[in-house]
């Protein structure tokens, strides 16, 4: 419709009077200035089953659970070995060294303490296949689990659970900071 806010403004508050409006009627049209937040940009696998994110220098990669463990489990599959070397060969590119955090998050689904347990033993499974994988100098990991504390998506819309969001949330986020 109209390319800025100043040109509607514009339009709206032009000198020529609207109809009916005293001949010396005038406006004046300021530039408006609105804020813009940080803009966080995601890209997703086609099969949604790995994301990453940056913002500013830090890099967060994010799997599902699903690609690296069996249900409730915290062993990593051999799908799982191959996919991390995949964000180990990233991590060792882009990265600048420092802490890698490696974050486990699970869904709703269980108690917090259960959950808490999972996260933090997915999150400690990671780690160990990370370790042998990061070949950067002054590189330190630390795992951590969140349990279902910090969702990407709500579990439930609605009063009804929402299994796609429940996925998502299930993961094991990479974070780093990238070289300048």
């Amino acid at each position: 419709m109209f390319r800025s806010l100043s040109v509607a403004l514009a339009l709206v508050l032009s000198p020529t009077p609207a109809p009916g409006a005293p001949s010396d009627a005038v406006g004046v049209v300021e530039d408006l200035v609105l804020p813009v937040e940080d803009i966080i940009g995601e890209v997703e696998s086609l099969d949604g089953t790995e994301s990453e994110t940056k913002q500013g220098r830090q890099v967060t990669v994010s799997l599902t659970s699903d690609v690296l463990f069996a249900l409730d489990k915290w062993q990593l599959t051999a799908k799982a070995r191959q996919r991390l070397r995949e964000v180990a060969a990233k991590v060792n590119a882009d990265g600048a060294g420092g802490v890698v955090r490696i974050e486990g998050h699970t869904d709703d689904q269980g108690s917090d303490s259960y959950n808490l347990t999972l996260s933090q033993r997915r999150a400690q499974a990671v780690e160990t296949a990370m370790r042998g994988l990061l070949t950067g100098a002054g590189v330190s990991l630390e795992a951590r689990g969140y349990g279902e504390s910090r969702p990407r998506r709500p579990n439930v819309v609605g009063g009804k659970p929402v299994e796609k969001n429940r996925a998502q949330n299930r993961r094991v986020e990479i974070v780093f900071t990238t070289k300048q």
